[in-house]
């Protein structure tokens, strides 16, 4: 008994799990590099690889409306070495797409929320309307004539777009590109004349007068951009908004979760992060890996009932 008292007393040799992360961490994003999700994506990797001694690197995995960097994860080792940036696409998918190879709710584990993301309605500044009653009288007297940009079929600005078409009853045409970043270069050279653009994505555009800003996706006006009206004070029961998040293979370790979600919304509670957001017109969310994967369940319900009314699939 006192030779097995003395052995529990002995110290344990460190587990894998106590020495994470011990090696650089991939922070997989399923979009192309410039756009809101990899500004958000910096100032949050930045201090994480800071606090936790290892880099968090981001690698862009763009491509079939963030699947590719999702089944990427899915299919990683659970170890917590390869970490994927979760959004609002990754909730539409499921009734986007008629077959995919991963369960999303199923396969990924839910880390940690990091932000809400509010959008703007932007138009190229030819575009001869000031408000949203103006806009929806323009597109009305010039069917088909409007062309929508978005980062992708599928994507939050893509459906915001498609929500507003409905309740605007309006007909504007959607064009697809492969991420934020080539959808505002063709916005500001004035190939399409619309963009539901978040707001990290526009915001200094608008306040350069780039582009013009006609009113913001949420429910209540935005303090980043406090002239600009809702949508919703003109279209009533508009709303929409993109969330970003991270998540990891299904198996990662209790531990290993844990820790990321402590970490992060330690990193999320710093008072220079809080004013970095509020500069792009984010809100900051934190919370617990379930908060999380609440949030994901709530909006995978929602949106999978916007892409069955407006009829959008998968090119």
């Amino acid at each position: 008994m006192a030779g097995g008292a003395a052995l529990a007393a002995m110290p344990q040799p460190a587990t894998a799990q106590d020495n994470y992360p011990s090696r650089p961490v991939r922070w997989v994003l399923g979009y192309t590099t410039g756009g809101s999700t990899d500004i958000i994506s910096r100032h949050v990797t930045q201090p994480l690889s800071e606090r936790l001694g290892q880099p968090f690197v981001i690698e862009p995995r763009p491509g079939a409306g963030t699947n590719l960097a999702a089944e990427y994860v899915v299919r990683s080792a659970p170890d917590g070495y390869t970490l994927l940036f979760v959004g609002a696409p990754n909730a539409i998918n499921p009734a986007l797409y008629s077959k995919l190879n991963f369960d999303f709710m199923r396969d990924i584990a839910p880390v940690a929320a990091i932000a809400s993301v509010p959008m703007v309605l932007i138009v190229h500044p030819s575009v001869p309307a000031t408000t949203i009653p103006e806009f929806i009288a323009y597109a009305r007297a010039n069917p088909k004539k409007v062309n929508m940009a978005s980062s992708g079929v599928g994507t939050t600005p893509h459906l915001a777009g498609e929500l507003f078409r409905m309740m605007a009853d309006v007909d504007i045409q959607h064009v697809p590109y492969r991420g934020a970043a080539p959808a505002m270069t063709d916005l500001l050279a004035g190939q399409v004349q619309c963009y539901f653009s978040t707001t990290p994505s526009c915001i200094e555009h608008i306040r350069a007068g780039r582009v013009r800003g006609l009113a913001v996706t949420t429910a209540s006006r935005l303090d980043a951009v406090s002239d600009l009206p809702t949508i919703g004070e003109f279209i009533k029961g508009y709303e929409a908004t993109a969330w970003y998040g991270l998540g990891a293979p299904r198996q990662t370790p209790k531990p290993i979760i844990d820790k990321l979600n402590r970490e992060i919304n330690a990193v999320l509670a710093e008072p220079r992060m809080k004013a970095r957001f509020d500069d792009l017109g984010c809100v900051l969310i934190a919370g617990s890996p379930d908060e999380f994967g609440k949030l994901i369940a709530e909006e995978t319900e929602k949106w999978g009932k916007v892409v069955k009314f407006s009829g959008a699939r998968a090119e």
